[in-house]
Parts: C-alpha cells; sequence; structure tokens
C-alpha cells in the first residue's frame, strides 16, 4: 500500500502550481493501474500539501506500508521529476531517483517513473498492466498545460472554477484534437455543472456523452471515461451498460476510487446491498480522508435500510469534517426513520445553514412535512419556487418536498417531470430502495414510473 504525498514545486514560480499538481495526479493515476498495489487517491493525499507531519504519523493515517516524496522541476520545455520511496513506518528511506525529458514526453516519463516504484517495490506486473502503464503518446505540450489548468479549476469544485475549467479543456482539444483525456475532462465538466444546477441536463448530458465517444475511441484503457460513461449509461436507465462500463475502469484502474463510489451506489439502487457496503468501504480504502465517500457510505447504509449503523458511521464521519453537510443530511434522514424527530431537524437545518443549495432545502422541508411542520415545509416550498425563477431547480426537490406533505398527486406529477427531463437522476435513481419514496410504492402510477425506469430484478 502506498501514497503519492504532493510534489513539490522547485521551478521557482508560484504559477506553475497547477502543474506541478497535474504530474501528481497523473503520478497516481498511473500506479492507479497495477494490480497489487493500493494506491491512495489524490483527494486524501493532498490533505498534507505543505504540512510537516512526521511520515510514520501519515502512513498510519493513511493506512499505508509506503510513500513517495517528490519534486518537479519546469523549465523552458525540460521537465525534471525528483522521487524518493520511503518506508514509512519505520521512516527508512529506500531509494531515490531523477528523471528528465522533453514537456511533449512528459506522459512518458510519468510512465518510466511508476515502472521504476514498481521495480523497486518488487510488484510484478501482468502484461496486461504493463502496456497499460508504458501507454504514453507524445502530447502537444500547450494542450497538456491547458489540460492540466482544466483538472487545476475543475477540482475547486465550484460553479466558477468548473466554468473555468471547461475554457481549458476546450483549448486543450483546439490544440491537440487526438488527446483523449481532454475528452474526459470536457464531459466530467458537464456532469458536474448540472449537478451544481449551473447547466440543464437535457444540454450537458449529450455534450457529456459525445466527449466521452471520443476519447474512448481515441483510447479504450481509460478507466476515468468508463466510469463517467458509466454514469452517462445509468442516467438512460441502461442499468446493463452501466454495470457493464462500471467493471470495465476497475478492470484497467482498480485503485480508482471514485469508480468504486459510484458501483457501489449502483449497487445500493439495484438492491445489491452488501455487494454496495463492499464496494463503498473499498473506495474508502483507496480514499481515507474524502468526506464525499464517507457520505455515499452513510447514504447506501441508510438506503439499506441499517440506520443504526448509518448514525454511527455518520458520528465517527462527522470527526474528520464536522462542516460536510451530507454527514448532517443521512443522519438526519436516519433519525428520521427511527422516530427521533429532534434530532433530525437539528441535522437537516444544520445541513441547510452550511450549504443552503436548492436539494437541500427540499431535504428540509420534506423533514418538515413528515414531523407535521406544514407552515415550514410550504414556506421552503415557496422559496424554492421564488429560486426558479432565476436559476435552475430540479423538479426532483419540488417533488421532495411534496413526498415530505403528503401529497401524492402533486409529488408523482413532479417526478414525472423530473423522469421526462432527467432532472435530479442522482436521487432519481434511489426510487426502488430510499426510505423517502415508501408512502408512494402501493400507488399504481408510482409502480408504472419504476417499470420505465428499467430497474434490474
Amino acid at each position: 500500500s502506498l501514497a503519492v504525498l504532493p510534489l513539490e514545486n522547485l521551478s521557482g514560480d508560484p504559477e506553475q502550481e497547477y502543474f506541478v499538481d497535474g504530474m501528481h495526479e497523473e503520478l497516481i493515476a498511473t500506479l492507479g493501474k497495477i494490480g497489487a498495489l493500493k494506491v491512495i487517491s489524490r483527494t486524501s493525499v493532498m490533505q498534507y500539501k505543505q504540512q510537516r507531519k512526521p511520515l510514520p504519523e501519515i502512513a498510519r493515517e493513511l493506512g499505508v506500508d509506503a510513500v513517495i516524496e517528490g519534486s518537479v522541476r519546469r523549465a523552458g520545455d525540460q521537465v525534471r521529476i525528483t522521487v524518493q520511496l520511503v518506508d514509512a513506518r519505520a521512516d527508512k528511506h529506500l531509494w531515490a531517483e531523477s528523471y528528465q525529458r522533453q514537456l511533449r514526453d512528459v506522459l512518458a516519463l510519468q510512465s518510466e517513473v511508476a515502472q521504476a516504484i514498481a521495480n523497486e517495490i518488487k510488484v510484478n506486473l501482468t502484461p496486461t498492466e504493463q502496456a497499460l502503464v508504458a501507454r504514453a503518446r507524445p502530447v502537444d505540450p500547450e494542450a497538456h498545460e491547458a489540460y492540466l489548468k482544466g483538472r487545476y479549476y475543475w477540482n475547486k469544485r465550484s460553479p466558477e472554477g468548473l466554468k473555468k475549467g471547461l475554457e481549458y479543456f476546450q483549448e486543450a482539444i483546439e490544440k491537440d484534437p487526438a488527446y483523449p483525456v481532454a475528452y474526459v475532462g470536457l464531459a466530467d465538466t458537464y456532469e458536474m455543472l448540472t449537478l451544481y444546477g449551473v447547466v440543464p441536463p437535457t444540454e450537458a448530458y449529450p455534450r457529456a456523452k459525445a466527449a466521452l465517444a471520443k476519447a474512448l475511441e481515441l483510447d479504450d484503457t481509460l478507466g476515468e471515461a468508463h466510469a463517467s460513461l458509466a454514469s452517462l449509461n445509468w442516467d438512460d436507465w441502461d442499468w446493463r451498460g452501466a454495470e457493464r462500463e462500471y467493471r470495465r475502469a476497475l478492470e484497467v484502474n482498480p485503485n480508482y476510487p471514485t469508480a468504486h463510489h459510484y458501483y457501489a451506489v449502483y449497487l445500493s439502487a439495484s438492491g445489491r446491498y452488501e455487494e454496495a457496503i463492499k464496494e463503498i468501504r473499498r473506495a474508502r480504502e483507496l480514499d481515507p480522508l474524502s468526506p464525499i465517500i464517507r457520505g455515499a457510505e452513510v447514504m447506501i447504509l441508510f438506503f439499506a435500510r441499517k440506520h443504526d449503523e448509518a448514525i454511527r458511521e455518520s458520528h465517527k464521519a462527522l470527526e474528520i469534517d464536522r462542516n460536510f453537510g451530507w454527514f448532517h443530511g443521512w443522519r438526519g434522514a436516519a433519525y428520521l426513520e427511527q422516530g427521533m424527530f429532534d434530532s433530525a431537524l437539528a441535522d437537516f437545518e444544520q445541513h441547510a445553514a452550511v450549504s443552503a443549495t436548492s436539494d437541500v432545502l427540499a431535504r428540509l422541508g420534506y423533514a418538515y412535512g413528515r414531523v407535521g411542520r406544514r407552515a415550514d415545509a410550504l414556506k421552503i416550498m415557496r422559496e424554492l419556487e421564488q429560486r426558479s425563477k432565476r436559476e435552475y431547480v430540479s423538479s426532483f426537490d419540488i417533488a421532495l418536498v411534496y413526498i415530505g406533505l403528503g401529497d401524492r398527486t402533486e409529488a408523482l406529477a413532479w417526478l414525472e417531470r423530473a423522469y421526462q427531463n432527467k432532472e435530479g437522476v442522482m436521487w432519481l435513481t434511489g426510487l426502488k430502495v430510499n426510505p423517502w419514496f415508501d408512502g408512494l410504492r402501493d400507488d399504481p402510477r408510482f409502480q408504472d414510473l419504476l417499470r420505465r425506469m428499467n430497474f434490474p430484478e
């Protein structure tokens, strides 16, 4: 088990930070293709950037045996990367080496470093893994630079950052139309813009699908592209196609935590709870400090109706990040099902205080309706209606408040609208298992909606 710590920028230029971060992310991705390794994800290791914790402490927190430290120096069209392998538990340096290439050969440079690390820790690569790790084509330096800037802004996970990232991914494609990962970046950005309510799904999903089709036409071994395509297949209610793509993503990159995470949610929505819990815990091993993965684990336990366990895991997760709203949201949902209404409302209100997005307000409105605070639920409904006049609000959010209020007719009408327009697909896919919809299950209209969504048996 291995963690690649953030690389140090030795270029003497703070503006090159995006380049160094990109090299770091791509080195992790390359090592992640080696099945015999457990490689911790970028999300968790980036929390140690500019920290001076002792390596044994970092190893204990991440659950790894070894750590890679290193630096990047860029000068003109030359890139130099220095890496060292450390037995983290003993704090003992095992190996160090430097590599230098032209900027257009930066992908080959990363492959060379990854293979050297694998050799030093005596990992035997299968022929398929050798081909995947060694797979590197020359890249237009300007296209690569634009791509790295795109990922830098995409990782900010804000509407402004996503819009900026979109511009850079498009620039990378203009510079090098045969650069596959730039198309993946483009698709990921469109999907995320929909999640943030910036772009309607009817506009974003076709663009994302077209970008992924091009990426896989250029390189079928991109695990990230297969995972993203799986999610889009799922959004089209193609459950078999989604599972096929998730499995392919994990075949080519078994250390990709996002693929394990999304596949776990897919399995949960299918009612395959034990498989789902196994997958989400594998994602957590690979990304132990990720609040998003922890939040998904609590959601999956809630869908599996393991409410006591969901509450316990929420308590643990809040020790990692007390302000991450999902922990409060899903713990509140579990409290609500347990009849612990005061605790539930406290969590839902805390979630809304941290992030008053339309989907979070809808959950609070649902909770108010469930506990009989009808006036408060209707007040949130009015707030969502006002918001919809100036920004995108998902039909699913409106439906959820009506479910809380016990208004079946309006709830089903808005769910139908969400289904037709593919709004709130991330939550629609939970219709079969989510306790929120238990009050609708005996309604023929709801059963017809489930049938049209092609849920697997």
